[in-house]
């Protein structure tokens, strides 16, 4: 089911160009404006995610220092139809085209695509064109098999084969470090441009700018079956055109309408088929659905999680205001019809914002917490709980930061954004004591309670900012010899780098989710006195433009 929400009763007509080439007119506009999809998340890590990577999308506009119409020197002119060959992609997922050393970045296209395009807007140095025709196409282009790739924002990549994803994302972390943190990288097989289509970085030109060994960028680590992947869902909520019925999905790609939607090839499935009975016992009991811009209405969000190992399920109604109708017959009907779930909850949030979570979470039948595993390690995870959505990589990833440490069973390591515990309990089996903080009290609480269900003990924790608690470990006697992050995308805080260059300690293992920032933190820490040796990408989200990676970095002396 496809149906678009009203929004106040108004309505907002767009015609836009599909990634399967026909001209398709709607008219809708959404209620609700925060969140994610059911696709996307605003977990810490996952940040907000570009459009779903359409053509035409409402995000080809006017932007930034984009302009309509003509500027001298510019050899484009807004309306103007070019045909171009597409050279690269950028980090947005959108193709990288040029006309007489004028570059057009078109939504949908990929590398090694020829394609027509109407050039939509125009800056100094770039602009945007709408794709209307596929004069070629790229032999790694395929047909995305989700039904609404064309309008959901969770994806850009689908249409592309994942092993070409796979490159293109090395190729995005190995451009990273080199131009903006100016750093040597290692020569690796790709092919002759860059990610974005611009000359490659690496190879000797590279390493010939320093004497220091250049970054290894490992391939990146991909999944054998690259979907049904997340743990959780986190579903907007709003109320159907016709009639005003209780809906929830998706925002469609560039914009806040959203799209009904009970299917979702990344989600794990028991993910789907919770929503699905909820958003239908939702609407048996005549639940509204939240407006962001009259602040009325009662279910903003309905996030569910799924524990793979226990099967176990959670369900969380976001809602506006403690008042909840019904709330037995609710419960009643949930444990009915959502098999394994073990935990309802209540999130109560009346700010008028984006923000999904307000800051009280009541239970309202079960446990306040699901038990999930990863690498036979026991979570317990709370309805706002930061755990990474994608269990069998999260695996891969946090074993490279393990191999990253080289610990041998006397070292201490600092955590320095441990969330619930995840990296520092992988860390306390192979240390002498493990040391981690995070500024979100509840976390702590939960990388507590994650020790102790594991019998660990040698796992310290503190609540607070790690560029505040580390000196005062430090005044109190600890030394660590190998210091761990896993900043959110905006990466480290300066003051923790100044922090980390401050104790000196043998090793750092930094867990970026955005190689952008990564690059920036790394050439601070190399100014300070580190090399960076090696990187491992991880692919944590198939067929997105997101790509996590591992970095070791050593002290020179």
């Amino acid at each position: 089911m496809r149906e678009r929400v009203s929004k106040a009763g108004s309505v907002c007509e767009k015609a836009r160009t599909e990634r399967g080439l026909g001209a398709v007119a709607r008219q809708q506009r959404g209620s609700s404006k925060q969140g994610r999809g059911a696709s996307g998340s605003s977990d810490r890590r996952e940040g907000r995610r570009p459009g779903g990577g359409g053509i035409g999308s409402s995000r080809d506009s006017s932007r930034g220092s984009e302009k309509s119409g003509r500027i001298t020197g510019v050899p484009v002119e807004a309306g103007q139809s070019v045909e171009l060959s597409i050279v690269g992609l950028t980090h947005e997922g959108e193709g990288v085209g040029r006309v007489e050393g004028y570059t057009l970045f078109v939504r949908g296209a990929l590398p090694g695509d020829r394609v027509r395009a109407e050039v939509a807007s125009i800056g100094k140095s770039f602009g945007r064109a709408r794709m209307t025709e596929l004069l070629s196409a790229s032999e790694d282009r395929r047909a995305a098999p989700c039904p609404i790739y064309d309008s959901c924002g969770g994806c850009q990549l689908q249409h592309w084969d994942y092993a070409a994803q796979l490159r293109w994302k090395r190729q995005h972390v190995a451009d990273s470090l080199a131009r903006i943190g100016k750093l040597p990288v290692a020569p690796f097989e790709a092919s002759a441009s860059a990610a974005d289509g611009s000359a490659a970085v690496g190879g000797d030109a590279t390493a010939a700018a320093s004497e220091r060994a250049p970054i290894v960028v490992h391939p990146v680590i991909g999944m054998e079956e690259p979907w049904r992947y997340r743990n959780k869902a986190q579903v907007p909520i709003g109320s159907s055109i016709a009639g005003g019925l209780l809906i929830g999905g998706f925002f469609e790609q560039g914009s806040h309408d959203i799209v009904d939607m009970d299917a979702c090839l990344i989600q794990q499935e028991p993910n789907e088929e919770t929503v699905r009975a909820v958003k239908e016992t939702a609407r048996s009991l005549g639940y509204s659905s939240y407006d962001r811009e009259t602040g009325r209405g009662l279910l903003r969000h309905v996030v569910v999680r799924h524990a793979a190992a226990t099967g176990e399920r959670m369900v969380v109604l976001v809602t506006n205001g403690r008042d909840l109708p019904h709330e037995d017959e609710l419960v009643a009907l949930i444990r009915e019809r959502v098999p394994g779930v073990a935990s309802v909850c209540q999130n109560v949030n009346t700010a008028r914002t984006p923000v999904v979570f307000g800051d009280e979470t009541r239970v309202l039948w079960g446990n306040d917490v699901i038990y999930d595993d990863i690498g036979g390690i026991r979570f317990a995870i709370s309805a706002r709980s930061f755990f990474q959505v994608n269990p069998t990589q999260t695996e891969r990833l946090y074993r490279a930061a393990v191999e990253y440490a080289a610990l041998t069973g006397e070292e201490t390591v600092v955590d320095a954004y441990c969330g619930i515990g995840t990296i520092t309990l992988f860390l306390a089996k192979h240390a002498r004591r493990v040391y981690g903080v995070e500024i979100v009290p509840e976390a702590i609480e939960d990388a507590r309670r994650n020790a102790a269900l594991n019998g660990i003990a040698n796992a310290e924790f503190a609540v607070g900012a790690a560029e505040d608690i580390l000196p005062r470990w430090q005044a109190a006697g600890v030394s660590p010899d190998v210091i761990v992050v896993d900043p959110p995308r905006k990466g480290c805080d300066p003051r923790l780098l100044d922090t980390m260059l401050q104790l000196r300690p043998q090793r750092i293992v930094y867990v970026s989710c955005n190689p952008s920032t990564l690059a920036r933190d790394l050439r601070v820490l190399e100014d300070g006195g580190y090399r960076t040796i090696e990187a491992q990408p991880v692919d944590m989200f198939p067929h997105t433009v997101h790509v996590e990676c591992c970095s070791l970095l050593v002290r020179k002396d």
